[in-house]
């Protein structure tokens, strides 16, 4: 199993690459976050696969707490941080090539499947933004706590959704950022962490402090299509898988990564007891069928595939 380890920082977030199946982000802090820097970092899968190769490491004044792909440049990478900024980053380059900032807080999320970015901050606001530009375009001001996921939906491009320590999930269209067009009470806890189903377009899964993950039907928000059990601390990134629709993967603070099968029932199909400290970052391979990435406080970052799904 290929693994990283990225001295005396703490793992926050992993993403492969949309374009390169070898290629990873991961964004890092000193401290556990709460002081220091942070160090983003390009890796690369060596070709025989078994090594994890560090390409580049890029250094910011405080902490780095998730990065994203842009989906329009090659090689162009967004992290969110601790002083509020978002930070554009391509590889090859030791300078950033855009700082956006108008958050008054921590970034602690950022998607950019398209030509437009989106934030989330502990400053209970969410931001699209024009990159090119440096324009922020909108706020979105729903939450009454800090904002830890902002996703847009792989089917509507100019819907989001949003997750917050208030236990809300709220759905979003880029056009109305005075009220979000639905909500519902996800979870009697924070809520860490959504995503969006890849094949189905009403689909949403959420995940939270309370251990819980909990599948949504857009269409009939009332009560949840699922709730999956197993994790024995809070849940703090969940994914569906991009290859199976029915898999769904999670990272913990309890140090865990779990698989689960909805066609196998609520219980986890695998638990991966590889990190020493909390798992924080998750990440599929779109490119590379069943390949994850994680990473975690113990600074290590490990790619692999699951046994369950080999």
């Amino acid at each position: 199993m290929p693994t990283f380890l990225t001295p005396g920082r703490h793992g926050y977030s992993v993403r492969f690459s949309r374009t390169r199946p070898d290629s990873l982000a991961v964004a890092t802090s000193q401290y556990y976050g709460l002081a220091g820097g942070g160090t983003l970092f390009f890796l690369e899968l060596a070709p025989d696969g078994t090594t994890l190769l560090e390409l580049q490491k890029l250094e910011w004044s405080d902490g780095l707490f998730d990065v994203t792909w842009s989906g329009t440049g090659d090689g162009v990478a967004a992290c969110g941080a601790g002083d509020g900024a978002v930070v554009v980053w391509r590889g090859g380059c030791a300078a950033p090539l855009r700082v956006l900032r108008a958050h008054r807080a921590e970034v602690c999320s950022v998607d950019w499947p398209r030509a437009h970015l989106l934030s989330a901050s502990w400053d209970t606001t969410v931001k699209l933004w024009d990159p090119e530009s440096e324009a922020c375009l909108s706020t979105f001001s729903g939450h009454s706590q800090l904002v830890y996921t902002a996703a847009f939906s792989p089917h509507s491009p100019a819907t989001f959704a949003t997750v917050s320590g208030d236990g809300h999930l709220k759905l979003w269209t880029c056009a109305e950022p005075a009220r979000p067009a639905a909500a519902v009470k996800a979870h009697d806890a924070e809520v860490l962490s959504c995503d969006w189903s890849r094949t189905e377009s009403h689909a949403l899964a959420t995940a939270g402090s309370d251990g819980l993950i909990r599948g949504w039907d857009l269409r009939r928000l009332t009560t949840p299509m699922f709730t999956l059990k197993g994790c024995e601390c809070a849940v703090r990134r969940v994914q569906f898988s991009p290859h199976a629709p029915s898999v769904i993967a999670a990272v913990s603070y309890d140090f865990t990564t779990r698989i689960w099968d909805l066609k196998r029932g609520c219980e986890p199909l695998e638990t991966i007891r590889h990190h020493s400290e909390f798992t924080y970052g998750l990440d599929w391979n779109t490119l590379r069928p069943h390949q994850i990435a994680d990473c975690g406080w113990d600074s290590l970052v490990h790619v692999f595939v699951p046994r369950s799904l080999a």
